[in-house]
């Protein structure tokens, strides 16, 4: 009762001017207000955070005081100047029992902190404490700090308490509460995967704002995953029947629609659930139909639940009476005077024409208006509309005006976008190889350097293949009017590098190949070009390549050549040059000129370019005389990984067996000591030891030791051990019922379904003006040929196929190359791909035997291990034992094996020299287990 009376003086002094606050601060936003420019409005700012700053420091402020301090910090911060100095007030605000400035303090806490600073510990047992008050206006205020304020880290604190507020008996708790839950899901998925079934039971709740509140988190899951929600699709569509119905409050309507925004959430997700399947889209098709029957199109709601249906219907598989009535809202959008409207129409019109390609030809007018409209956001819309409808009948239409666009416009990227888009359409569609050179050259022109290298490449590609190999004279007259086309154009002030590259390109392989223009005349714009551009040089590379080419086929054809002086100062100059690819050029063609014709035309042959050129990489013209020299006694090449003790991670194969020299560094792990045996199963830890130097061996093993080696090696068990460390139990506990994430489901693209025949209704029929002839023409260039189901590109007459494409440039096409892998380095101490197995020397064997026995667990039999290598008598002598061991050290091939360590095993050699010492002194023992007395 007495936080009521607060409330009610403090609205009383808000009705009669005064809102609580005293009139200094009334002053302070007047001044504001007033004040002519910034830099006076950042004077009377900073003058006010002096004053709060002495204030704030002032002991036992009185706490209507400290709100309306409060308040001030935060219209200073709202001004975009800093107020961190008050923070800490409005912190322990909060703590405060009265219910306005507890309220105060957590509007100012959220309005002033983010979820990652420091302040955020000393907030979260306040909201915990408030989340278990009775007043459930501070657990709403609560529950909105939650909100702005709760991260990842401090989510499991208060998660049980909202968790709880579900079930409140205020429904504005319990809508809150959805909220938080929902902030948590987008913040860390897994904290509240456990909980995905509350969003589907208060879906159910009696509130209709809870159930709204409860489609946000939904949708999100849907978008996630749809399969997992195919059983809601009912429930979903009884929820917006009801709706539509009028059976929610009176108090949910907007502009006299029944919680519109309920609505489009709804139609949102039946669109992603409906997408792809039949039976779901049956039960759709009704509610659908009555939405636009009962949706008033003469409010801006109303609009927005059409174009939202449309949408929807775009999604789903096409039902005919729902595409008549979506061309229905379509025409009324394209007929109204408002741009906004406009803008939906053209939108929808996109989407409604790649289900049935036909509703296009009732609104051709009214598009063409918007496509001249002043309008430029509609006019991009409508090109883009107009790209989804382009086909080899209308091909040339559209991307004439798209260029003309283009060029009018000044914005880069979208400068981009639509030279993209007219490469992309004239490479589909081009009815002839001359309109889509002449299309590439203004896009060149215009576009500039904003174009995609390809689009060079693929030009380039299709002037030199075109149009097939048997209509000669065809490709001819291609070339020569790219020659043509060229020349006119390359006499133009600033052109762009990569089209200079193409011209360049052109006139160097095709400008003398008809005999139309002269060498000298070709050199000369030649010679133009590289002066002009004398900056870029990679155009000036380009220019003197095609010099070279100019003069070798002249040279080639037997004719004399004449240097123009031009070019031999231009030959001089690059010589001299600090770029040393143009000076490599300029020597090239300086040797070129003192070759013959033969030498000429075999370098450089007239019209190769297409011809696929194989590179022996193996050389294998060098066979013959590496087995000559062989043969006459030379060695034989050894590769550097060789040398270096690597082998060719390319040419390995299993059975291959590679001896490594003894001399070269080693680069291999030491090798793990092995267990004594298998491991028990136990629930307790186990303990592994750690190598000296590596975590894990490197070394090349035998392939027949794996098993061995992976059923023996140490592994530590956590079954059964608690975790220490980490977060509370919520991820642990419910991390096998986490949702499933799944790609969007993709959209349907059945263009079976009949077409709208129905016209508008007489209400939204226009007026009968007297229609542009101009707007008539190019509406039937335009939508001609949309009835045709499929686009099938016109070919002109008498032309043949190109070179695998259908007289249009495609992407140059992949060889099939074998991938080449790097090669390997050095410095890697990784395991080896390459393991060689071969035959173990018993006395090998033998200066392992630390190891051996160690494996074995032990086992005192050492001779054991060698017999079945070799048969072994008791007369054996030290002497020839010794004679055996240094003869393996030597690299006998009959007793070699690889060696595995890297360096010298100091544990092996002090043990070699143990046993030689002790031959020294008894070296007339024959007794055969001489070894295992020594050795122990």
């Amino acid at each position: 009762m007495e936080q009521l009376k607060t409330i009610g003086r403090e609205l009383a002094m808000g009705s009669q001017g005064g809102f609580g606050q005293s009139k200094e601060f009334l002053d302070l936003v007047k001044s504001i207000g007033e004040a002519r420019s910034k830099a006076e409005e950042d004077r009377i700012v900073l003058s006010e955070i002096d004053i709060l700053k002495r204030r704030l420091l002032e002991p036992d402020i009185p706490k209507r005081k400290m709100k309306e301090y409060i308040i001030r910090l935060v219209y200073i911060e709202m001004l975009g100047h800093d107020a961190s100095f008050g923070y800490i007030h409005a912190v322990k605000m909060t703590h405060d029992d009265n219910l306005l400035l507890k309220r105060t303090g957590y509007l100012a806490v959220t309005l002033f902190l983010n979820e990652d600073h420091d302040l955020i510990i000393l907030i979260v047992n306040t909201i915990q404490k408030d989340l278990r008050s009775d007043n459930y206006l501070v657990v709403c205020a609560a529950l909105n700090a939650i909100c702005r304020l709760i991260n990842e880290e401090t989510i499991p604190a208060v998660l049980p308490q909202v968790v709880e507020l579900l079930n409140h008996q205020k429904e504005a708790v319990r809508k809150k509460a959805i909220m938080a839950l929902h902030r948590f899901h987008r913040k860390s998925p897994s904290s509240v995967s456990h909980l995905i079934t509350n969003f589907r039971k208060r879906l159910c709740d009696n509130d209709p704002g809870v159930m709204g509140a409860t489609l946000c988190p939904l949708f999100d899951l849907i978008s996630e995953d749809v399969n997992s929600y195919k059983d809601l699709v009912s429930s979903f569509v009884s929820i917006l029947k009801q709706v539509t119905e009028r059976r929610l409050p009176k108090s949910y309507d907007y502009h006299q629609m029944p919680a519109p925004f309920i609505q489009i959430k709804l139609l949102k997700i039946m669109a992603l659930l409906g997408s792809g399947d039949k039976n779901a889209s049956e039960i759709m098709s009704m509610v659908l139909g009555d939405l636009f029957r009962k949706c008033d199109s003469s409010t801006n709601i109303g609009n927005a639940i059409l174009y939202e249906c449309i949408r929807c219907i775009s999604c789903i598989l096409p039902n005919p009476k729902l595409l008549e009535a979506a061309a229905d809202a379509i025409s009324k959008f394209l007929k109204s005077d408002s741009h906004n409207l406009k803008y939906m129409g053209i939108d929808g019109l996109g989407r409604l024409i790649k289900i049935s390609p036909d509703i296009a030809e009732q609104h051709q007018l009214a598009v063409i208006d918007c496509l001249e409209d002043p309008d430029d956001t509609l006019k991009r819309k409508t090109f883009e509309l107009l790209y989804k409808m382009t086909k080899s009948s209308n091909v040339e239409v559209i991307v004439d005006r798209m260029i003309d666009y283009m060029i009018s416009i000044n914005d880069n990227h979208y400068k981009t976008e639509i030279a993209s888009r007219c490469v992309e359409l004239a490479e589909q569609f081009a009815p002839s190889n001359q309109w889509f050179i002449q299309i590439m050259n203004k896009v060149f022109e215009h576009a500039g350097d904003l174009v995609n290298i390809k689009v060079a490449h693929n030009l380039m590609r299709l002037i030199a293949e075109g149009f097939g190999e048997d209509d000669d004279d065809a490709d001819s007259k291609l070339r020569l009017s790219a020659v043509e086309s060229y020349l006119q154009l390359i006499s133009e002030p600033k052109l762009p590098s990569l089209f200079l590259q193409v011209i360049s390109w052109v006139l160097g392989e095709y400008g003398t190949a008809d005999g139309k223009y002269s060498a000298s005349y070709i050199s000369g714009k030649l010679c133009d070009v590289a002066d002009a551009y004398s900056s870029d040089e990679t155009v000036k590379g380009y220019a003197v390549s095609a010099l070279m080419k100019i003069y070798a086929f002249e040279i080639a054809s037997g004719r004399k050549v004449d240097v123009l002086p031009e070019c031999q100062s231009l030959i001089e100059e690059l010589l001299a040059s600090h770029s040393t690819d143009l000076q490599q050029r300029a020597y090239e063609l300086q040797a070129l000129l003192a070759l013959d014709a033969r030498a000429v035309e075999s370098i450089l042959p007239l019209d190769a370019s297409c011809e696929d050129i194989e590179v022996d990489k193996d050389l294998s013209f060098l066979n013959g005389y590496i087995q000559q020299a062989i043969e006459s006694g030379a060695q034989p090449y050894i590769s550097e990984r060789e040398r270096s003790g690597m082998f060719e991670t390319t040419d390995y194969h299993p059975q291959d067996h590679h001896e490594v020299p003894s001399h070269a560094l080693r680069f291999e792990a030491y090798e793990l000591p092995k267990p004594s045996g298998p491991p028990q199963a136990s629930n307790e830890l186990v303990p592994v030891p750690e190598p000296s130097y590596y975590s894990e061996s490197h070394q090349p093993i035998s392939t027949s030791l794996v098993s061995e080696r992976e059923s023996s090696e140490i592994k530590l068990r956590l079954d059964g051990v608690k975790q220490k460390w980490g977060r509370p139990s919520y991820q642990s506990t419910t991390s096998a019922s986490s949702t499933t994430q799944q790609a969007g489901t993709p959209t349907h693209s059945d263009a079976g379904v009949g077409s709208s025949s129905s016209k508008p209704r007489s209400s939204y029929e226009p007026k009968k003006p007297e229609i542009d002839p101009e707007k008539q023409r190019l509406a039937a260039s335009l939508f001609g040929g949309s009835s045709s189901r499929t686009d099938k590109k016109s070919s002109s007459g008498g032309h043949k196929p190109a070179k695998g494409t259908v007289n249009k440039p495609a992407a140059v096409p992949k060889e099939n190359q074998t991938p080449v892998q790097p090669p390997p380095d050095l410095l890697d101490l990784g395991e080896p791909t390459d393991t060689t197995v071969t035959a173990m020397d018993p006395f090998k064997e033998l200066e392992g035997l630390m190891d051996s026995s160690s494996q074995d667990g032990g086992s005192s039999d050492v001779m054991g291990l060698y017999s079945d290598a070799a048969p072994v008598t008791t007369t054996t002598s030290v002497d020839s034992l010794l004679s055996e061991l240094s003869d393996s050290s030597k690299g006998n091939p009959r007793t070699y094996q690889s060696q595995t360590s890297k360096g010298p095993n100091t544990k092996e050699a002090l043990e070699k020299d143990a046993l030689v010492r002790q031959m020294g002194v008894n070296p007339t023992s024959q007794n055969p287990t001489l070894f295992k007395d020594l050795l122990g």
